[in-house]
C-alpha cells in the first residue's frame, strides 16, 4: 500500500479516538511505575532512536532528566565509533537508555556496542536471530522488539523481548505500521499480558503522553518532539521547519525512497508536491531526479529523492530534502534543551490527569 496526501484514514481514527476524553488514573500509573523500576527512570517517557538527529549530546541530556535516552546504529559508521558513543553515554548517565538496531540494514556493531557496556537493545524492521538474542543475553542487557500487529508480537514474546515497543502509522521517519496507534496498541496490549509495552506514533505532549498511559502502555515513546530539541543534530532550518508545521502538513508516502524504499512520514515540500503532481512516478520517471539538491560539509552531494535529513553543515536548497515528522509535529512550538523538554512533558501530563478527573470512564482504559 501506498499512501499519499492527506494523513491517512486510519492516522485519523487513531486520532479521533485519542481525543476522546478519558478518566482520572494514579501517575504513574502501576505498569509504568513497573517499567520504570526497572529501567531506573524519573518519568514514563522514551526517546524514540530518530535515525541521524540521535547523539550522545541528546541521548545523555534525556536520560539525565530521567527519562530513558536513545542512540540509533544509524550514527555508527565503525564499532569504533559505536564503542565511543555508548561508552560516552554510559559515562554520563545511570544507564537508563538503549541503542536501536533496524535489522534492514544489520546489526554488525551489535558486539560492539555490548562490550562498551550498552545496557538495552531495541531491534526494528525485522526479527533478530537466534545469536543476536544469545549475545545480548550474554551481556546481561535487556531486550526490546518494535512491533506493529498480534503476530510481530508474539514473534518477540516468544523470543523473550523484555519490553515491546508499539508504533502506530502517526509515527515519522520509516514507518513500519499499518495501523493507527490506538488499534494497534490495544492488540498488542492483549497479546503482551505482563510484559511492557511502550507507545510510539503521534505523542507530541503530555496530554498525549496521558492519554496512551491511561490505554495501557507503560511509557510513551517520542521522536519527532526530541528532533526538535536544542540538542537534536537535525539542521536548524528543519527545527524551524518542525516548529511551524501542522499534522495537515505532513504526508505517509514513498517520495523518498532512494536509498530505502519503505513507507515514510515526512513535511510536505517541494520534491514531494513535484512527484505527486507527477502520479507519485517510479524511480526513472520521476521530475528532476538527479538534481543536487544540497552538499554536505565533506563535499557529498545529496540528489532530490535520496533519504537524507538536512544536517549542520549542508548547504543547497535544503527544504527539498526529506524531513521526518510524525503528527505530533502540531504540538510543536518551540525549540527547548531536552532536559527541560523532558519535565515540561511530564507536568503536561500530570495537567492532562488534573482535567480528567470529571470526565466519563472509558471501557477500554486500563491502569
Amino acid at each position: 500500500m501506498v499512501a499519499v496526501g492527506a494523513v491517512p484514514e486510519a492516522a485519523d481514527a487513531s486520532r479521533a479516538v485519542a481525543s476522546q476524553s478519558v478518566s482520572a488514573i494514579a501517575l504513574p500509573t502501576p505498569r509504568a511505575k513497573a517499567l520504570m523500576e526497572v529501567f531506573g527512570l524519573k518519568y514514563p517517557i522514551f526517546e524514540a532512536p530518530h535515525g541521524n538527529q540521535t547523539s550522545p549530546k541528546l541521548c545523555i541530556a534525556v536520560a539525565n532528566a530521567g527519562a530513558m535516552g536513545s542512540l540509533a546504529a544509524f550514527i555508527f559508521d565503525s564499532e569504533e565509533t559505536a564503542r565511543n558513543a555508548v561508552s560516552k553515554v554510559r559515562s554520563a548517565t545511570k544507564g537508563n537508555f538503549f541503542v536501536n538496531f533496524v535489522l534492514q540494514f544489520g546489526a554488525k556493531e551489535l558486539q560492539a556496542t555490548l562490550d562498551a557496556g550498552a545496557p538495552t537493545i531495541e531491534f526494528s524492521w525485522g526479527v533478530p536471530t537466534k545469536a543476536m538474542v544469545a549475545a545480548v543475553r550474554a551481556a546481561k542487557a535487556k531486550l526490546g522488539m518494535q512491533v506493529v500487529n498480534a503476530e510481530s508480537a508474539r514473534v518477540a514474546l516468544d523470543l523473550g523481548a523484555d519490553f515491546l515497543v508499539c508504533q502506530g502509522t502517526e509515527a515519522g521517519g520509516h514507518v513500519e505500521a499499518s495501523r493507527g496507534l490506538y488499534e494497534t496498541l490495544s492488540i498488542v496490549l492483549t497479546e503482551a499480558g505482563e510484559t511492557p509495552v511502550i507507545a510510539a506514533g503521534g505523542i507530541g505532549n503530555g496530554e498525549g503522553i496521558y492519554k496512551v498511559l491511561a490505554a495501557g502502555a507503560s511509557a510513551a515513546a517520542l521522536g519527532t518532539r526530541f528532533v526538535a530539541s536544542a540538542e537534536s543534530t537535525a539542521h536548524p532550518d528543519y527545527k524551524r521547519a518542525l516548529v511551524a508545521a501542522d499534522a495537515k502538513d505532513t504526508a505517509l508516502t514513498t517520495c523518498f525512497q532512494d536509498g530505502w524504499p519503505v513507507i515514510h512520514r515526512v513535511l510536505r515540500n517541494r520534491t514531494f508536491t513535484m512527484w505527486e503532481t507527477a502520479g507519485c512516478s517510479l524511480p526513472g520517471k520521476r521530475p528532476g531526479e538527479g538534481d543536487v539538491v544540497a552538499i554536505q560539509a565533506d563535499g557529498t552531494k545529496v540528489v532530490r529523492y535520496e533519504g537524507t535529513a538536512p544536517r549542520p553543515g549542508f548547504v543547497g536548497t535544503l527544504a527539498d530534502l526529506p524531513m521526518w515528522a510524525g503528527t505530533s509535529v502540531e504540538h510543536i512550538k518551540d525549540l527547548p534543551a531536552a532536559g527541560e523538554l523532558v519535565g515540561r512533558l511530564w507536568r503536561e501530563c500530570e495537567a492532562a490527569r488534573s482535567n480528567a478527573k470529571s470526565a466519563p470512564t472509558q471501557d477500554c482504559l486500563r491502569s
